[in-house]
C-alpha cells in the first residue's frame, strides 16, 4: 500500500474525529488500516466507535481528503500521523494526543528540545520585553520556543525564538490555511519560513473559541518545560501550565508586583510548585539534564533588563523609580524637581523605551 493511500486512510480517521485511544483500539483489533476499512462497520462498533463516527468513516468526505493530500504535496507542508517516525515522542505519551498534525516549515523542530512560553494576550510592555528576551536567550543556546501565536506574550516569545538557532514553533487553533489573529500574519509567515507552524485542525477550520484551550495541551505536550511570563488568575495560560504539570513537565513562572493583576496567576503557580525564575539560566539549570542540547550560555550572566547592562542611558529619575507605577506627585516629592521638568524628562525616557506611561498620569519603569 503506497504512502498516499496510507495517509488517505489516516485522514478518514481524522475527519471522523477518532480520539487517540480509539485509534489505538482500532490498531490493536485489526492488523492494519487496510484490513480495518475492509471490515464491516459492526466490527468497528464492537471496539467502541460511535455511530456518527462510523457514518463519517464509511461515507468519507472525499473532497476534504483530496484537498489535504494535495496540500501535503507542497514543499515544507506535511501531515504527520501519530504512528509516523516524525511524530514527537513527548506528545505521543500525553493523554488525548492528536492523531494527526498538520505542519508547515522546518519539520525537524517537532523533535527538537522545546520550552513552551505562554502568558497574557493583554501583556504589559514590560512583560512582552521579558518574554522576548528570555526566548531569544534560550533559543540562542538551542531550545526551540513553543507558543500559540496569540497577541501579547505568545507573539513576543515567537519573535525572540526567531532570533536564535533554536527557532520557534507555533501551535494554532485554526487550519494552517488560516491565520488568527490577522495582525500576526507577517509573524506567521516568518515562522513558516524559519520555524514551524503546527495544527491538529483540518484545513479551513475557523478560529472557534473552544479550539484554543484544546490546542494548549499540544503546546505543553511538545515541550520539556513551560514558562509563564504574565497571567491573570483566570488566564488561559494557567490551563497550559496546569496541563504541563499533569504531563510531568517542568513549570516556571516569573514573579511580579503584588499590585499587578497580570502577576497574580504566576504567583498562584509558584504557590502550587512552579519554580520562580529571574533569569534564563534558572531555566537552563533545570532543563539541561533533561534534554539533549548544549548549553553554551555564559555562566552566571543573568538575563535581566537594567539601564546599564542594556546599554540604555542612565537617568536620575530612573533611580527613584521601581517597577511599580509611580505618579507625578510622588516623583516631585522624591526628586525635588518642578512638575513641568519631570514631565519633559519622562516624555524623553518614554521615547527611549525605558519607561511606559500608564493611565492616571503615572509611569512604570521597563528597563
Amino acid at each position: 500500500m503506497n504512502q498516499h493511500n496510507v495517509l488517505a486512510d489516516w485522514l478518514r480517521l481524522h475527519f471522523a474525529y477518532l480520539t487517540f485511544a480509539q485509534v489505538q483500539a482500532v490498531l490493536a483489533h485489526f492488523s492494519d488500516l487496510c484490513q480495518a476499512f475492509g471490515a464491516h462497520p459492526d466490527e468497528w462498533a464492537q471496539i467502541g466507535i460511535k455511530p456518527k463516527q462510523l457514518q463519517a468513516l464509511f461515507n468519507p468526505d472525499e473532497a476534504a481528503i483530496e484537498q489535504a493530500l494535495r496540500w501535503a504535496e507542497t514543499d515544507n507542508q506535511h501531515i504527520i500521523a501519530c504512528c509516523d517516525e516524525a511524530y514527537p515522542e513527548l506528545l505521543r505519551e500525553t493523554d488525548d494526543a492528536p492523531i494527526l498534525l498538520y505542519a508547515r516549515g522546518q519539520l525537524d523542530l517537532l523533535k527538537a528540545p522545546q520550552l513552551a512560553v505562554v502568558g497574557s494576550r493583554h501583556a504589559s510592555r514590560q512583560g512582552a520585553l521579558i518574554a522576548e528576551d528570555f526566548a531569544a536567550h534560550l533559543s540562542a543556546v538551542g531550545l526551540c520556543i513553543t507558543s500559540g501565536l496569540a497577541h501579547g506574550i505568545d507573539a513576543a516569545a515567537h519573535r525572540g525564538g526567531l532570533k536564535g538557532q533554536g527557532s520557534t514553533l507555533a501551535v494554532v487553533g485554526t487550519g494552517l490555511d488560516r491565520i488568527y489573529p490577522a495582525a500576526n500574519q507577517a509573524l506567521a509567515r516568518e515562522i513558516s519560513e524559519r520555524g514551524l507552524m503546527v495544527s491538529e485542525y483540518a484545513l479551513g477550520t475557523r478560529p472557534l473559541a473552544h479550539h484554543f484551550p484544546r490546542r494548549n495541551r499540544i503546546i505543553s505536550g511538545l515541550a520539556t518545560g513551560c514558562l509563564v511570563v504574565e497571567a491573570a488568575l483566570k488566564s488561559g495560560s494557567l490551563i497550559t501550565a496546569r496541563q504541563a504539570m499533569e504531563q510531568g513537565r517542568e513549570v516556571f513562572a516569573i514573579p511580579g508586583s503584588i499590585n499587578n493583576s497580570l502577576a497574580k496567576g504566576c504567583h498562584q503557580l509558584i504557590k502550587q510548585g512552579a519554580k520562580l525564575v529571574e533569569t534564563a539560566e534558572d531555566i537552563l539549570e533545570e532543563l539541561s539534564p533533561l534534554v539533549n542540547f548544549t548549553w553554551q550560555a555564559e555562566q552566571g550572566a543573568p538575563l535581566t533588563r537594567n539601564a546599564d547592562s542594556a546599554g540604555l542611558p542612565t537617568h536620575p529619575l530612573l533611580a527613584l523609580m521601581g517597577f511599580d507605577a509611580i505618579s507625578l506627585d510622588e516623583l516631585a516629592v522624591l526628586s525635588k524637581l518642578p512638575a513641568s521638568e519631570i514631565q519633559v524628562q519622562m516624555m524623553l525616557l518614554e521615547l527611549d523605551g525605558v519607561i511606559e506611561a500608564l493611565p492616571g498620569g503615572r509611569w512604570r519603569r521597563l528597563a
